[in-house]
């Protein structure tokens, strides 16, 4: 064998070695090996940021929808880490608890502020 075929052979040995060994330390879940491997497995990260937050407010809108007692054209829901804000109006007293509970049964809601209140009758007190 050539002294310069050796010693690339040589070189070539020590970048895998090192390589392999950088490789298995990676030790933190969010490094690029332990990303890659996630992903190769076909197992997906929980969704995070502005997407995960639209997809929550999405199934908020659809659970209430879902209620027919509920009168829910004038309710507004935004969705940041989980905690859900209810906002508008209601025709009846006894619906605000019924939505902030129905937003509670959501997977992936952990909190639940309503800030929902009565819609008076045009023209009454």
């Amino acid at each position: 064998m050539k002294p310069i075929s050796a010693h690339r052979l040589a070189f070539g040995g020590i970048v895998i070695a090192l390589s392999i060994n950088a490789w298995a330390q990676g030790g933190d879940p969010t490094s690029a090996p332990a990303a890659s491997v996630l992903a190769a497995s076909g197992a997906s990260a929980p969704a995070t940021g502005k997407k995960a937050d639209r997809a929550l407010r999405r199934k908020v809108y659809a659970a209430i929808g879902k209620n027919k007692e509920i009168k829910a054209g004038s309710i507004s829901v935004t969705a940041k880490d989980g905690a859900v804000t209810l906002s508008g109006s209601v025709p009846d007293n006894n619906q605000i608890p019924k939505v902030a509970e129905i937003a509670r049964g959501v997977p992936g809601v952990t909190s639940v502020t309503s800030k929902l209140v009565v819609q008076k009758p045009f023209g009454g007190q």
